[in-house]
């Protein structure tokens, strides 16, 4: 594995697609709405990110057909927009964008909630937040990549909570997926390899109702979970410091977690 932080010039432009991928998110908020299909919100991230300079970094990549990845309720990841799928009250999912400009990746998501929502939904929503920034506020220059998933696993596991193990967090810039893997689970994988400043990856548990495994569907692309339960996800692309970390998909609006003011 090799990690290469960036430099002052390139994390000024990965905070500029940061910004981007972010005001897409923002952006979309409040169209997501009973009645409203998949293919519909995928198409406004879409227009919102080449009128602000940036190309959908998912379109096209390995073969993906769409400029984001939207997933429903049992939906785990890369579920993928279309006009047959209409949002429905008590419906949730995640929408994930990664937007590429001037050379650079900036990838988020961010739950939404359709109308009226189960508590036991709006409770996985929360858990699922709160163990993404348990993970995320452990990095900071020199501290061990296994810790994130040490720190975030066991919030979700107290709910009773699976956490997803076939698709973790990657590190990124210029290429989409570059190293490192960021697992979310408890780990020791990379308990000895230690984060540098300027190193950007992202954190992006998902989480599940029940059981972590998956299942791949013949598409190649859509991941639900094995037993039919519900499941969430958040992400932010973060930049190592000296001191901390930087969330570099920090929502302009303020928005943090679902609901959103």
């Amino acid at each position: 594995m090799k990690i290469i932080p960036k430099n002052p010039i390139e994390i000024a432009k990965m905070r500029a697609a940061g910004r981007v991928a972010a005001l897409t998110l923002d952006a979309v908020t409040p169209l997501v709405r009973a009645g409203i299909s998949t293919l519909e919100l995928n198409d406004f991230c879409a227009n919102f990110m080449a009128q602000h300079g940036a190309v959908p970094a998912t379109l096209g990549y390995k073969g993906y057909p769409a400029a984001s990845c939207i997933s429903v309720n049992n939906v785990v990841c890369h579920g993928i927009p279309s006009a047959n799928e209409i949002l429905r009250d008590g419906d949730i999912l995640n929408i994930d964008v990664t937007a590429l400009l001037d050379g650079f990746h900036g990838d988020t998501s961010r739950m939404y909630g359709v109308g009226n929502i189960a508590p036991a939904a709006q409770t996985l929503m929360r858990t699922t937040y709160a163990a993404m920034m348990a993970g995320i506020e452990t990095i900071h220059s020199g501290s061990y990549l296994s810790a994130i998933g040490n720190a975030l696993g066991p919030v979700a596991e107290a709910k009773g909570y699976g956490v997803v193990r076939e698709y973790c967090g990657h590190g990124l810039g210029r290429k989409f997926h570059e190293d490192p893997q960021v697992l979310h689970y408890a780990n020791t994988e990379f308990a000895t390899t230690r984060l540098r400043a300027g190193t950007t990856l992202t954190v992006e548990p998902m989480i599940n109702t029940g059981t972590w495994r998956t299942r791949l569907h013949d598409d190649g692309w859509r991941v639900t979970t094995a037993d039919g339960g519900l499941s969430a996800q958040y992400e932010h692309t973060v930049l190592v410091t000296e001191t901390g970390y930087e969330l570099l998909t920090a929502s302009p609006a303020g928005y943090t977690q679902w609901p959103y003011a």
